[in-house]
């Protein structure tokens, strides 16, 4: 009774279901991939191959570039490579950014290209921090 008491709590006062939180512990049950994880990941893969990666080579293209963290989940379906710099901020002061996603191996041109970005903006600047 005192664990159900006690998973009720952190249910509820620590917002574990906002978190995810019941859907790792369902995981944990599992016993690894199943046919249905198996068919779900061929079909990532399949959609990648005739998505992301298709367009990318049929335009030649060494990036593509998207606000914030958009296209995140994208590029991870793949395992392509991404990274987020500043790109500016909005009216309150809150920090954005700007994501260059290529395919793999394509690390050291996103490099190149985020750091070219930043230093041709220079929009980076100190966090400040409000008592």
């Amino acid at each position: 009774m005192y664990a159900v008491r006690k998973l009720m709590y952190m249910l509820v006062q620590e917002r574990l279901k906002d978190f995810g939180q019941p859907d790792l512990i369902a995981a944990e049950s599992t016993n690894g991939i199943g046919p249905v994880e198996r068919a779900a990941i061929r079909r990532l893969k399949e959609l990648n191959s005739n998505g992301l990666e298709k367009m990318m080579k049929e335009h030649q293209l060494d990036v593509i570039v998207a606000p914030n963290n958009a296209i995140s989940s994208l590029l991870a379906i793949g395992g392509h490579p991404g990274i987020v710099v500043p790109a500016g901020y909005d009216e309150k002061g809150v920090p954005f950014g700007i994501c260059f996603g290529g395919l793999q191996g394509y690390e050291p041109r996103l490099i190149e290209m985020a750091y070219a970005f930043e230093q041709a903006t220079k929009v980076r600047r100190q966090p400040m921090f409000k008592p």
